[in-house]
């Protein structure tokens, strides 16, 4: 395996393991820790794939001190981005959801977004190639494996992706705080769309803004800093699947 990368954590191992979609070299397990349903659920996942487990000393996880590892850490091929006219000529879209992100700089928040995006049925998400964080360890970590579970899109320009998706009859739906209507006055049923999401230091590019169907707002009770930007999407994301079980009642 070529620059294998670490992750850490029982539920980012576990669904590295059950997703089956990238090389596990090895799995360290810590002699230190208690054996629970989780490890046994690991062990039993290596074991099926032909995956080597080991139980080692704390010494092993000692350059990993700064990461809440758990004591348990696998060696991992990178993660396969997604190429946007692949993901758009194999995909049926009736209804679909993107989020797309510009800007987001904490591997934290994209961490987060990611778990969201997939808890709450979301079909893929962009993110540029600069200027935004990538997908590391503690991206997997914080999504608690999730991004074993959801195509991640790299693309050089979020401009020219956001206009290939509007070519696709997408739906383009930016966030502003300075914005006219609010995320839950747009009605998100029967139709492909894409949520634009911005760092909270610059928010979304005006050229994106510039492309948008829709410019949205979540209504602040007072004059507190704005939402951090995972928790904003989760308040939007699951406005829309709101509005797609009210519709199926």
């Amino acid at each position: 395996m070529e620059n294998p990368e670490i992750i850490f954590g029982k539920n980012s191992v576990t669904e590295a393991l059950i997703s089956g979609k990238r090389e596990i070299n090895k799995i360290l397990i810590s002699k230190n820790i208690h054996t629970d349903v989780k490890i046994n659920k690991i062990k039993e996942l290596a074991a099926e794939k032909g995956i080597v487990f080991q139980f080692v000393g704390k010494e092993k996880f000692q350059p990993y001190a700064e990461f809440n590892h758990q004591g348990i850490i696998a060696q991992i091929s990178p993660i396969k981005y997604a190429d946007l006219d692949k993901f758009l000529k194999n995909k049926e879209h009736t209804n679909s959801s993107l989020v797309i992100l510009d800007g987001v700089e904490d591997s934290h928040n994209l961490g987060a977004i990611i778990r969201t995006c997939v808890c709450a049925g979301v079909d893929g998400i962009i993110i540029p190639s600069r200027r935004n964080v990538q997908v590391n360890s503690t991206v997997e970590k914080t999504s608690a494996g999730a991004v074993n579970h959801i195509p991640i899109i790299k693309v050089n320009s979020l401009v020219n992706a956001v206009q290939t998706l509007k070519d696709n009859n997408w739906w383009v739906i930016a966030t502003d705080a300075s914005a006219k209507d609010n995320y839950y006055d747009v009605n998100y049923n029967d139709m492909n769309f894409v949520i634009i999401m911005g760092a909270e230091h610059a928010g979304v590019s005006k050229s994106l803004l510039k492309q948008s169907d829709f410019v949205v707002k979540i209504p602040m009770q007072n004059d507190f800093n704005s939402l951090n930007v995972s928790n904003a999407l989760s308040a939007i994301i699951f406005e829309t699947v709101r509005q797609r079980i009210c519709k199926n009642i």
